[in-house]
């Protein structure tokens, strides 16, 4: 077998091309429908998501919404870039602009929805009177809260005008196909993107016991929302009667096809799981103590066994660093291990920001601990400080993808060799 880490990284390379929008959304498009055609959409994933269309249909009349740097060429979609994760005016203006284009539609039109993560941030129009800088600080002190991601979508649903199904409504009577790539443990629609196509049925009192369970200090606006009428759907509403949401790409896809090159390179396989959530720093102490075990069950000359797992970690910040939960979780694993031999690792960002960072991840190596050492690195500081890019940054260790234009969440593998 070649380098541990140019191997792991062959890995995630693999994950990501296979939820790559241009190999995989063509399937799943219908024929182009005769009437009017208005496509929209928003996430990291959502341009490159607009392109395959077009590549399959032709130009197409609509506005995606996608992260800074994650935009593509389309012939007829626009394509607005925003930022993320906190959102920001391009992203409230345009997602005006998106509503105004489903107004007037007919029963005889049709709404292709393309949504990948990274939405909840992208479209951006906050329910009462709710400010765009009242938004901004909800959701960066949601990022820091270490809230899984459930939770935090339940409060962004009841503070916004399009999420939690309140898209689907604006295009009623029009038909309404909502393609998404799931970036969320569970593959639950109405958590991708916090559902803007999807029905919620979670209350107002809901979201407000999520702000005090987390600690979300919600400004007076957002809480006069929190005390009226809910904004958001019900899934039995007649508004989403026209609407079908279908999860094309998904986590357990690319751990599938990461786990089918391994074994082509005689290598077993255990897959954790593609649904994993929890703080970081914690299921990279489990996850070190199961290679551990494995490794001492491993005899000489015996296959190698790698550890897969998917899903969304959680940091709760504490220290001044941006807290990134893929190199997090590699510093604590590192830390865990103190060194054991024959053990590699990779933790990286299907969509190539970790956390607020621009690097998808890291990688570790029995080596990773003393070379930190003599560059004069402290692991055990670095992680108090929620500063584990820094840390890897420092040893040249980060794994940086540029945007990888899909979304399918965390690919972490840890790679046991017998010593």
């Amino acid at each position: 077998m070649q380098d541990p880490h140019i191997f792991l990284r062959r890995l995630f390379d693999r994950a990501v091309a296979v939820a790559d929008p241009m190999q995989s959304l063509a399937a799943y498009l219908p024929d182009r429908p005769a009437g009017r055609l208005v496509v929209i959409g928003a996430g990291k994933a959502s341009a490159r998501m607009a392109e395959a269309v077009e590549a399959a249909w032709g130009p197409c009349e609509g506005l995606v919404i996608t992260r800074y740097g994650y935009g593509r060429p389309c012939r007829g979609i626009e394509i607005v870039e925003a930022a993320h994760p906190v959102p920001d005016e391009a992203g409230l203006r345009a997602t005006a602009r998106m509503l105004r284009l489903l107004e007037g539609l007919g029963e005889g039109d049709m709404v292709l929805a393309l949504i990948s993560g990274g939405a909840s941030a992208l479209l951006v129009q906050p329910a009462g009177a709710i400010t765009l800088d009242e938004k901004q600080a909800v959701n960066a002190a949601l990022l820091a809260s270490g809230a899984p991601i459930g939770q935090m979508n339940v409060l962004r649903k009841h503070l916004s005008r399009v999420k939690g199904g309140q898209l689907a409504a604006a295009a009623y009577p029009a038909r309404m196909l909502a393609l998404m790539i799931s970036d969320v443990p569970g593959d639950d629609p109405g958590m991708i993107g916090s559902g803007p196509t999807v029905g919620e049925a979670s209350t107002p009192a809901d979201a407000l016991a999520i702000s005090e369970r987390f600690g979300i200090i919600l400004p007076a606006a957002a809480l006069a929302v929190l005390a009226g009428q809910s904004c958001v759907v019900p899934p039995a509403d007649p508004r989403l009667s026209r609407v079908q949401n279908v999860i094309y790409a998904a986590p357990g896809q690319s751990l599938a096809a990461a786990a089918e090159v391994a074994r082509a390179e005689g290598i077993e396989v255990r897959i954790l799981g593609d649904a994993l959530e929890g703080e970081a720093r914690d299921i990279a102490r489990a996850h070190a103590a199961q290679a551990l075990e494995v490794r001492s069950s491993l005899a000489p000359g015996a296959a190698p066994i790698l550890l897969l797992s998917g899903g969304e970690l959680t940091v709760t910040r504490r220290g001044s660093g941006v807290g990134g939960p893929n190199a997090e979780y590699a510093l604590a694993l590192a830390l865990a291990l103190a060194g054991a031999p024959g053990i590699h690792a990779l933790a990286c960002d299907t969509d190539g920001v970790d956390g607020a960072a621009e690097v998808a991840g890291a990688v570790i190596g029995p080596d990773t601990l003393v070379r930190a050492r003599a560059a004069g690195v402290d692991p055990s500081a670095a992680l108090a400080d929620n500063d584990a890019h820094s840390f890897f940054g420092a040893l040249g260790d980060q794994v940086l993808t540029g945007p990888t234009l899909t979304n399918v969440n965390d690919f972490r593998a840890v790679l046991i060799a017998p010593v």
